[in-house]
């Protein structure tokens, strides 16, 4: 495997772990009322999660409010769906990549070992799907799609 499958490895993986530590889905925003008021008698956008634990507060504003529904959106329920269905489609593309190649008969052989002809890097779904990932400073600028 070289090193474009072990850098999207490492994100999709710190990924899963921040999701499965957040507190459990689903989120959503405050559904009584736009504004959760704390001591300080400031109005804050919040999102609870299970049981009413409140997951996050964004501060005042309609850009609070857009953010505590982006928070909500984006619970841990749908982040490990997302990681999952990445891993699906790493998959696709090294049966795939195995099946141009020829060489070995399973995608398996070709994640563990890759091909003589066909590279990881050569896979564009791989680089597209490390994109997310440009800010990190171990991400490749070759890399880039």
């Amino acid at each position: 495997m070289d090193d474009l499958v072990h850098f999207l490895r490492a994100g999709l993986d710190h990924d899963e772990v921040v999701a499965r530590e957040a507190p459990p889905a689903p989120w959503r925003q405050a559904p009584t009322a736009r504004h959760h008021s704390t001591a300080s008698g400031r109005s804050e956008e919040a999102v609870f999660g299970v049981d009413a634990v409140r997951v996050a507060t964004t501060g005042e504003g309609r850009q609070s409010l857009v953010a505590a529904k982006h928070f909500a959106r984006h619970d841990p329920a749908r982040v490990l769906a997302e990681i999952d269905a990445k891993w699906r489609m790493i998959r696709v593309a090294f049966e795939h990549a195995a099946d141009v190649d020829a060489e070995f008969g399973d995608a398996d052989d070709f994640e563990r070992n890759g091909c003589k002809h066909t590279s990881t890097g050569d896979l564009p779904l791989l680089r597209l799907l490390a994109l997310p990932y440009a800010a990190h400073p171990e991400y490749q600028a070759a890399s880039r799609p």
